[in-house]
C-alpha cells in the first residue's frame, strides 16, 4: 500500500473508531472539511505538520497513521449518521 493510501486508510479508521464526524475532526484540527475529505479519498497530499495536528487532535501518536492494515481488511465504513440524503422535491401541480 502506498504512503498516501496508508495515511488515508488510518486517518479514516481512527476517526470512525472514535465516532468523530469528518466535519468535526476538520474543525478541531483547523482545516477545511473538503480538504479532510480529500485526504481520506487520497486526492490530497498532507504535510507532516498537518499529520502532526491530526494526530494530536485524535490523541494518537503520528506513527499510527503508518500502521499496515491486516491482509484483507475492509476499508473503514462511514459513520452511521453520515451525510443525509437530499429530500425528494415535491412536484408542482
Amino acid at each position: 500500500m502506498k504512503a498516501r493510501a496508508l495515511v488515508a486508510w488510518n486517518v479514516r479508521r481512527i476517526r470512525v473508531d472514535r465516532g468523530i464526524p469528518q466535519e468535526q475532526l476538520a474543525y478541531d484540527a483547523g482545516i477545511d472539511r473538503s480538504y479532510m475529505s480529500g485526504l481520506e479519498r487520497q486526492s490530497e497530499n498532507p504535510t507532516i505538520d498537518l499529520l502532526d495536528r491530526l494526530a494530536e487532535t485524535l490523541g494518537v501518536h503520528l506513527s499510527e497513521f503508518f500502521v499496515q492494515p491486516p491482509k484483507g481488511a475492509a476499508t473503514p465504513k462511514t459513520l452511521p449518521k453520515g451525510r443525509k440524503s437530499a429530500r425528494p422535491r415535491s412536484k408542482k401541480p
